[in-house]
């Protein structure tokens, strides 16, 4: 059973960047501390040069969030952080406020599992200004690596077509609080077990591992070496081979694995972790199937990614279970996600939304105002065929027409098409109004909805765009604003 503490139990109201708390005073100073604004966390690409991503990390947000709160060491330590002139930084009458800050802000996002594409909002943040800037880094980071590695393993899953992947990166992730993330974001992402203890207990995942190295280097000879194993583990002999020469290691797990069979237990496999991996893992599984272990398992690991599993199934490598350790743990290739939080309105003195939008002269870079929902729509086989972005108060018609975002093509989504709205309300006034879903809940979610994805989209390679962009209505606000600020004086 999973452990029932939380992910990090404790508040982490300083995880954050020095400047949201600057920003913060500064709002406080203003009086505009408690004006609503909306703001929406997005990512600019889908990761990897791939077509899509899986949301991920929604559920350690949200204990994030409940447990948000500056403890009295927290306000001594900002109390004396210095200014330029040596003098305190942050005002005493700040971080008392600060003292008796509890979030109220209405928390609207997409549930994990779900496959998600760039610029669409994954979370949408709407309440006082001061405490959505507040929630900037938190989440960001949260989301950020959590999607990032998710979206790995869901790419390495589908290549492995069928076969367990293990995700074995504790000793090469980023600290052990990453190795953590990693690991729960690798399981939601497909992967069917992990080498992390932790993990296992915090999450209830799956934990897998027999030997190392060391072990075959501790003892005189390999076939003592396993003959130790096997007396001291008999229920869990996967033997690692290659520690010397691996069709002499195979020999030696197939002699000891006729001494477990004889005493009633069976050869669980062999790993191989060097070496030709193809040519092995098929001589290895020669020699197995003829000497009468058809069911024993190769595992094969090794600095293995999607890219390598594909082509050692191309190339007809017998392998049947996948240990990935650094290339996911460590979201090799492209090691963040580029994720961004946003303000995108701000409610007026007067009552009324003001509509917010970054510009800058990379027009990836232009964020999207308004209050942002997502349409996604389905056809009648129940696949994805594209999401509309629109505004909640600008709404969207019966026949929605959807822009690319640099405006290059126009396309509609006839309604009543099968469709939903992918933001799910989270908080409303900082209370929890969502069932947030067990991880093994989340992990079966995501693999029914990457089943309705395009093979296409999913393919590593090349992979065919899926229809995204901003409904019309917004499109065409979006730069007339654009507009506007570029006609103002600088």
């Amino acid at each position: 059973m999973p452990s029932q503490r939380p992910f990090y139990g404790e508040s982490l109201a300083l995880a954050t960047d020095l400047y949201q708390l600057t920003m913060a005073q500064g709002y406080w100073r203003s009086g505009i501390d408690r004006r609503e604004a909306v703001f929406h966390l997005t990512f600019r690409q889908c990761p990897f040069g791939g077509g899509f991503a899986l949301a991920a990390g929604l559920a350690t947000a949200v204990e994030w969030i409940e447990q948000f709160a500056f403890s009295e060491d927290d306000l001594a330590y900002l109390a004396g952080i210095p200014g330029n002139n040596d003098q305190p930084l942050l005002a005493p009458g700040f971080l008392e406020m600060l003292a008796e800050l509890r979030l109220t802000v209405d928390v609207d996002a997409i549930p994990e599992g779900t496959p998600v594409f760039a610029h669409e909002p994954l979370v949408r943040v709407r309440g006082p200004l001061l405490e959505a800037q507040l929630m900037e880094t938190a989440l960001l980071n949260l989301i950020n690596f959590q999607t990032l590695i998710a979206t790995k393993a869901a790419r390495i899953v589908g290549e492995a077509g069928g076969d367990s992947v293990l995700e074995f990166g504790l000793r090469r992730a980023q600290g052990i609080d990453g190795g953590l993330s990693a690991a729960r974001a690798a399981y939601l992402g497909g992967c069917a077990a992990t080498s992390n203890v932790l993990a296992g207990k915090r999450f209830g995942i799956p934990v897998k591992g027999t030997h190392a190295h060391s072990w075959v280097m501790a003892f005189d000879s390999e076939p003592e070496a396993f003959a130790a194993y096997a007396a001291a583990m008999p229920n869990n002999c996967v033997f690692l081979v290659d520690t010397y020469d691996s069709i002499a290691g195979v020999r030696h797990a197939i002699a000891v694995g006729e001494e477990l069979r004889r005493g009633g237990h069976e050869l669980v496999g062999i790993r191989l972790d060097s070496g030709d991996l193809t040519a092995l893992s098929r001589e290895a599984r020669r020699m197995l199937d003829e000497a009468g272990f058809p069911s024993a398992a190769i595992v094969a690991s090794n600095d293995l990614d999607e890219h390598l599993i594909r082509e050692l199934k191309q190339q007809g490598a017998a392998i049947s279970v996948w240990g990935v350790g650094t290339r996911l743990a460590t979201a090799y290739d492209q090691p963040a996600l580029g994720g961004v939080f946003k303000l995108s309105a701000l409610r007026s003195p007067q009552g009324e939304w003001e509509y917010k939008l970054k510009l800058s002269e990379q027009p990836v870079k232009i964020s999207n105002p308004g209050i942002q929902q997502v349409r996604r729509y389905f056809d009648t086989a129940g696949r994805m065929v594209g999401d509309c972005i629109y505004d909640e108060p600008l709404g969207i018609g019966e026949s929605p027409a959807v822009r690319g975002f640099a405006g290059e093509h126009l396309y509609g989504f006839p309604e009543p098409a099968a469709h939903e709205d992918l933001l799910r309300p989270i908080f409303r006034g900082g209370r929890l109004v969502y069932d947030v879903p067990s991880l093994e809940v989340s992990r079966r979610a995501a693999a029914e909805q990457l089943e309705r994805l395009a093979p296409a989209i999913r393919r590593l390679k090349n992979p065919e765009p899926y229809r995204v962009g901003l409904e019309e209505n917004l499109y065409e606000l979006k730069h007339r604003l654009i507009s506007e600020a570029r006609s103002r004086p600088a």
